[in-house]
């Protein structure tokens, strides 16, 4: 089986909203509905797993029945980082699923990410036992001294940059936070599973990422999201009056 797990839990404090950024309503729809229609109608992943604030589980388990997300199986109550909603939403699935299953981890505010990526990520963690989504870094690169320069250069042909998603072999998956868990290194790392992973001395092997923003962060994120929706409705509209005169035609 290939599982989603969804990462709703943070608070999204860089938007500026009432609401965590994964519960704002673009075009009437809250970004995590979005999120989740991607997972729920891609045939290569076969159930999902939602992890969030303990308040607002409530608040997903409506978006779930509002927006028929029946392959969300599990909602599982975050933890106060990342890591730790992680490594919660992680557990959660131990003794449900399968070691070789295959984890896809995907921020919930990531309503722009493209099926291809997804599909790659499992063919790849396939293979390999993991898959990062990446891409290469098109600016100049430096190391920050401060906020305010630098006197140290990086050579941008030498760097990744790691996008969304994230995909594992569940076992593999497991047993890194359950280490993690038990030497009590967990939050002393990077907010990422990718930093767990590095630390332990594992390899991550690259996955595609054609995307130019899949991640909402701050209040343009949600306007090029905006832009994001309404050229893709023009797009299925055009297609549509086309068939439309094929068909009249024919």
């Amino acid at each position: 089986m290939n599982i989603a797990i969804i990462l709703a839990g943070g608070t999204g404090s860089r938007v500026g909203a009432d609401v965590p950024k994964q519960f704002i309503e673009v075009e009437g729809k809250p970004v995590l509905a979005y999120t989740l229609d991607i997972f729920q109608h891609l045939d290569s992943i076969d159930a999902i797993e939602v992890v969030c604030h303990k308040d607002w589980v409530d608040e997903v388990d409506g978006i779930i029945d509002a927006y028929g997300i029946d392959k969300a199986k599990w909602v599982t109550v975050g933890g106060d980082t990342f890591q730790d909603s992680t490594a919660n939403g992680v557990l959660n699935l131990k003794g449900k699923i399968a070691d070789d299953d295959i984890v896809v981890i995907s921020f919930g505010v990531s309503p722009m990410t493209p099926v291809e990526d997804i599909e790659d990520s499992i063919h790849v963690c396939s293979e390999r036992g993991n898959a990062i989504a990446a891409k290469d870094i098109d600016l100049c690169t430096c190391v920050k001294d401060d906020e305010l320069g630098t006197t140290q250069n990086l050579i941008r042909e030498t760097i990744k940059g790691f996008a969304n998603p994230w995909a594992f072999k569940y076992r593999e998956l497991l047993d890194a936070y359950e280490t993690a868990i038990e030497k009590g290194t967990l939050d002393d790392l990077e907010p990422h599973t990718t930093s767990l992973f590095l630390a332990l001395g594992k390899r991550l092997w690259f996955s595609q990422s054609t995307s130019m923003s899949v991640k909402i962060t701050t209040p343009a994120d949600l306007d090029l999201f905006e832009g994001y929706l309404l050229l893709k409705r023009k797009r299925e509209t055009e297609a549509n009056s086309q068939n439309t005169q094929i068909t009249r035609k024919s």
